[in-house]
């Protein structure tokens, strides 16, 4: 060998087009290759004659050909393509994906372009997004079944135990019109236990409330959320707020749900742990997404140093499910602010 032609640049560009393993290729502007290498061949099958013969959007996928003509004509204006992902039919059917960076020269009319074969990152991609498409229509299903059994023990409550609640409440009542003829000691027992009884049905119809809202469904997110706020500044003495700047056309039955069940799990976390004076949930719209936000002025935490609790992880979980952000600060003495944001569905 030629030691001279050894250290020639037209040597070593030759020897990199022919022994690269990737995909290189120069086409011209009329949309034919021109010249291409080994790995080209191997890779699609076709013979060199073959390649030359057609145009490069023949052997394109045919449902990448509109995107790839796109960029094609951003390139041939003169922006660089880098890492452009598109599909390409091999002779025997086979589909290869190719990762393309190409560079047009106007002077020359050519594109010098390189591919790399990305077919089985492709493949694990789909993979990985087919197994989270069957693990949330799992989870959405999970969730349908959990709210389904949450509203029939809702109703069996409401509908079955409240009314004989409320029959044990009139017969005691009556006893208490009776009371004239009944001894003191028999009368007041009479008294508590037609209060025990009122107590009773509003603890039930309470409970009834928390584990199916059915006013959601009638009422909507709006009216349930302001319904719950008020229900927890009369049971805590706290003053809770709620603002909806939003439509809740932009909102799924689920995302609905789960809104109203964060609110749920965050309110009871701050009743319990926060200590808190003053608490304001808002509902808003943000441009292409809504955010649920509650914040309390409560005794805050390190977030570093928060154990994981059964609440926080609810609240992980339902926010995650419906592909939501989840952002928690707190500072000790600093209160807590909660903020669950997710984007608006394609309706």
């Amino acid at each position: 060998m030629n030691m001279e032609n050894v250290k020639d640049p037209q040597f070593k560009v030759s020897t990199f087009f022919e022994m690269t393993p990737d995909l290189v290729c120069i086409a011209g502007k009329d949309g034919f290759l021109k010249k291409v290498n080994a790995a080209v061949i191997e890779k699609l099958g076709y013979t060199e004659e073959e390649l030359f013969a057609s145009p490069i959007a023949t052997f394109i996928y045919p449902e990448d050909r509109a995107l790839t003509s796109q960029q094609r004509s951003e390139l041939l204006s003169g922006k660089m393509l880098l890492n452009f992902e598109n599909r390409y039919l091999k002779k025997n059917g086979d589909i290869i994906w190719l990762e393309w960076t190409s560079i047009y020269f106007s002077d020359d009319e050519i594109v010098f372009a390189i591919a790399k074969d990305i077919t089985k990152r492709k493949q694990v991609e789909q993979e990985v997004e087919e197994k989270y498409k069957k693990f949330k229509s799992l989870a959405t299903h999970f969730k349908a079944s959990i709210e389904q059994d949450r509203k029939y023990l809702a109703v069996e409550l409401h509908e079955e135990l409240a009314q004989l609640a409320s029959v044990v409440k009139m017969d005691v009542d009556w006893i208490g019109i009776k009371a004239g003829e009944l001894p003191e000691p028999v009368r007041k027992r009479a008294e508590h236990a037609s209060v025990i009884a009122g107590l009773l049905i509003t603890t039930i119809q309470r409970i009834s409330f928390a584990i199916n809202p059915m006013v959601l469904e009638e009422m909507g997110l709006n009216a349930t959320v302001k319904w719950h706020c008020k229900e927890f500044s009369i049971l805590n003495g706290i003053p809770c707020h709620f603002t909806g700047n939003y439509s809740e056309k932009d909102l799924t039955s689920e995302i609905k749900t789960d809104f109203f069940r964060i609110c749920q799990e965050v309110l009871t976390n701050i009743m319990y742990h926060a200590h808190a004076s003053n608490v304001a949930v808002t509902i808003e719209d943000i441009g292409d997404k809504i955010s649920l936000t509650i914040i309390d002025d409560g005794k805050g935490f390190v977030f570093d140093e928060q154990k994981q609790t059964p609440g926080l992880t609810r609240i992980q979980e339902r926010a995650a499910s419906i592909n939501g952000q989840l952002s928690i600060q707190s500072e000790p003495g600093e209160g807590t602010k909660i903020c669950v944001t997710v984007a608006k569905p394609a309706m």
